[in-house]
């Protein structure tokens, strides 16, 4: 058998602006999607839901037994991974013997949209700068990942950002604060988070929750900022500190409150992985 893993992602800064082409960073993490493939003498595909819209196109025409799941799953039922279709499809393009970043196309089109960076980032690992289908890599940035206590759909969200008419100083801000990340990441994640929901009270969109809230209000006793990742509405915040004693006592604080917090890594990109049959 040999297995494939294609990495998560978390969206460190300039959600919602990327969609309309501006710059976002990405951070690939090690929980993302597996695909283990074994001998077969047709083409089976499983996936955990029974979706294979984003990996069937990629291995039509290629027999064998691909079996999708959670790369190093969270445990959580209803946050089980941070691949999601994005890594599926990345992995679905390594095992058809395809570039992972032709990811990118496939997965836009089963989508009919969506910036990108997701699949970018998880085709080609560790911290990028995303830009319009172009990555640069920066040094990556270990940050806190703390469960809401909730899912969050992402698409409704979107498609209410998009019903905005004037979204033009909104995209210029939150360009000008992912520029500037990398030379003071705790100072730009904190103004991005003010930014993104100072979008969101002007536009109604619901991203802040009591929940993340709480977590924000938490960080900044520590010292930190934390922030939603991604469209908001519950699912995981992040969070960066000073140093590496607040961020402990942070880590203690939330699990005496009962908070859950996911232990992460940067990863690599998207590869193969051989690993024995199991008779």
């Amino acid at each position: 058998m040999t297995t494939i893993t294609a990495p998560g992602k978390l969206m460190i800064a300039g959600e919602y602006a990327v969609i309309d082409g501006a710059p976002a960073i990405v951070l690939a993490v090690n929980r993302g999607v597996r695909c283990d493939i074994a001998v077969h003498d047709t083409l089976l595909i499983e996936t955990p839901d029974g979706d294979d819209r984003f990996v069937r196109s990629q291995l039509e025409g290629h027999i064998g037994h691909y079996r999708f799941s959670a790369w190093n799953p969270t445990g959580l039922p209803e946050k089980p991974g941070f691949g999601g279709s994005a890594a599926a499809c990345v992995a679905a393009c390594l095992a058809a013997g395809l570039p992972g970043q032709d990811a990118v196309q496939i997965h836009h089109t089963v989508q009919g949209g969506g910036s990108g960076a997701d699949v970018l980032a998880s085709a080609i690992g560790g911290m990028i700068r995303f830009h319009r289908g172009s990555a640069t890599a920066l040094t990556p940035i270990h940050p806190v990942v703390i469960w809401s206590g909730k899912s969050a759909k992402t698409q409704p969200r979107v498609d209410h950002y998009l019903s905005v008419a004037n979204r033009d100083a909104f995209v210029r801000q939150s360009t000008e604060i992912v520029n500037a990340f990398v030379d003071d990441p705790l100072a730009m994640l904190a103004e991005n988070a003010q930014l993104l929901m100072h979008m969101s009270v002007e536009t109604g969109l619901p991203y802040m929750t009591p929940a993340l809230a709480s977590i924000r209000t938490l960080a900044k006793q520590f010292g930190g900022v934390a922030k939603p990742s991604g469209a908001g509405g519950g699912d995981c915040a992040i969070a960066l500190f000073p140093d590496p004693e607040a961020e402990a006592a942070f880590i203690a604080e939330l699990d005496r409150r009962g908070r859950i917090h996911i232990p992460i890594a940067v990863a690599g990109p998207a590869g193969l992985m051989d690993m024995p049959e199991v008779v």
